[in-house]
C-alpha cells in the first residue's frame, strides 16, 4: 500500500521541526551580533530578553499547568534561584559577552562541547558509569577526549584567516577592536559551557521535584532576568545603556525572548517527548554549519583556520559520544522521561528494592536548548 504524504510528514515531523529550530538559533547569532555592534550592552540584552520571555510564557504556564504544577516551597524556590543563576544570570552573561569578543562561528562551535563537559562532570560526581569493556564505554571516553581536544584547538590556535574570494552580500558594521579580544572571549565561552553543563545536571534533579517544565521555564526567565539586572546595574552606570529605539536592538530582544526562549522551547520539548534528548542533541552541529556558511559567504566575517579545524574535531567527538549514549538507551541503561512517568503512575513511590537496584543516577547530556538559552 502506498504511503500518503501525510504519513511521510508525520514520520519526519520531528526532523523538520529540529531543522527549523537550528535555523532559528543560527539567525539569533547574527541578530544579536548586529545588535551588539550597534551598541547594545550584552548584559542589558540578557535582562530584557528574559523579562520578555517570562511575560510571553506566563499565560501558557499558568493555564496549561495549573492542575499539575506542584506547590512552590521556600526550599524549592531557593533551588530554582540557584538554577536560574547557573542557567541565565551567570552563564548567559558570559556566553553573550564572549560573542561580542569572538565570532558567531567560534561560539556556535563551542556549544557542541556541552555534551562532553556534562559527561565529565557527571563522572566526577559519580552520576555516570562507564564500562570500558564495552564499545559504548570506549566511545564515550574517546568522544569526550576528542571534543575537548577540539576545544583546546579553537582556544589556543587561531591560525591564518581564510580569504573570501568575493565581497560579502551583507555588511555588518562592528567594533573591530572588540572582536580582537580573542583569548578573553575564548575563556568566557569555555567558562559558560562548564557552568551550562552543571546547570543541566542540576536541572535533572529540579525537574524531579518540580515536574512542570513551562512553569519552571517561566520562573527561570523572571528570576534570571532579575539576577542579570542586578549584575548589570553594578557594572553599567550609564542610563543610556538601558534605552533603545525601534531598531535592531528592539528586534533582537523580541526575537530572542519570544522566538528562541518561547516558541522554540515548545518545539524542543515536544521533540524530546517524541524522540528523546539524544535525538535533539544530534542536530546541534547543523547550527554550526549554517553559521559558518552565513558568516563566511554572506556576512563576510573573518574565518580562522583554527576555528574550522577545531569545529570539525568537536563535532566528530560529539557524535562519537552520542553514539555511546544512544547505546545506553538501547541497552536499557537510561530511562527516558516517558518511562519515568509510566513507572511513577503505576506506583506512587519507589519500593526499597528498586532503590537498591539503581544506586546511581545516570544522566543523559541533554540538548543545550531544552530550556531557555539564547
Amino acid at each position: 500500500m502506498a504511503t500518503s504524504p501525510r504519513d511521510v510528514l508525520a514520520k519526519f515531523k520531528p526532523h523538520l521541526l529540529m531543522v527549523l529550530v537550528q535555523i532559528g538559533y543560527t539567525l539569533l547569532y547574527f541578530i544579536t551580533e548586529a545588535s551588539f555592534n550597534h551598541g547594545m550592552n550584552p548584559h542589558v540584552y540578557i535582562t530584557y530578553r528574559h523579562v520578555v520571555a517570562g511575560v510571553f510564557m506566563l499565560p501558557f504556564a499558568y493555564f496549561l499547568e495549573r492542575n499539575t504544577r506542584p506547590k512552590l516551597t521556600l526550599l524549592l524556590f531557593l533551588e530554582i534561584f540557584v538554577l536560574s543563576l547557573l542557567g541565565v544570570g551567570l552563564t548567559l552573561n558570559m556566553y553573550f559577552a564572549s560573542l561580542r569578543y569572538t565570532s558567531p562561528t567560534f561560539v556556535s562551535s563551542m556549544v557542541n562541547t556541552i555534551a562532553s563537559l556534562t559527561f565529565v562532570i557527571a563522572i566526577l560526581l559519580r552520576l555516570e558509569t562507564v564500562d570500558v569493556r564495552k564499545p559504548r564505554g570506549v566511545a564515550k571516553i574517546l568522544g569526550t577526549v576528542i571534543s575537548l581536544a577540539g576545544v583546546m584547538t579553537m582556544t589556543l590556535y587561531k591560525g591564518p584567516v581564510l580569504r573570501n574570494p568575493w565581497r560579502p552580500m551583507i555588511k555588518m558594521g562592528g567594533h573591530g577592536a572588540i572582536h580582537e579580544r580573542w583569548l578573553e572571549g575564548s575563556l568566557l565561552t569555555v567558562a559558560s559551557c562548564i557552568t551550562w553543563s552543571i546547570w543541566y545536571i542540576m536541572q535533572a534533579y529540579t525537574l524531579k521535584r518540580y515536574p512542570a517544565q513551562l512553569s519552571l521555564t517561566t520562573w527561570m526567565s523572571f528570576i534570571g532576568g532579575a539576577q542579570s539586572a542586578v549584575f548589570t546595574v553594578i557594572i553599567e552606570h550609564k542610563r543610556a545603556a538601558w534605552t533603545f529605539g525601534l531598531d535592531i536592538d528592539f528586534w533582537s530582544i523580541i526575537y530572542g525572548g519570544v522566538i528562541c526562549s518561547g516558541l522554540i522551547i515548545f518545539v524542543q520539548l515536544w521533540c524530546t517527548e517524541e524522540r528523546g534528548p539524544v535525538f535533539v542533541t544530534m542536530f546541534n552541529p547543523l547550527s554550526t554549519i549554517l553559521v559558518v556558511i552565513l558568516a563566511y559567504f554572506v556576512v563576510g566575517e573573518k574565518l580562522y583556520t583554527g576555528s574550522v579545524i577545531g569545529a570539525v574535531i568537536v563535532i566528530s567527538g560529539l557524535y562519537l559520544l552520542l553514539w555511546g549514549k544512544d547505546k545506553d538507551k538501547d541497552e536499557g541503561g537510561i530511562k527516558t522521561k516517558t518511562e519515568d512517568q509510566s513507572s511513577s503512575s503505576s506506583s506512587s513511590s519507589p519500593s526499597p528494592p528498586d532503590v537498591e537496584k539503581n544506586p546511581k543516577l545516570q544522566v543523559v547530556a541533554p540538548d543545550l536548548r531544552q530550556l531557555p538559552k539564547m
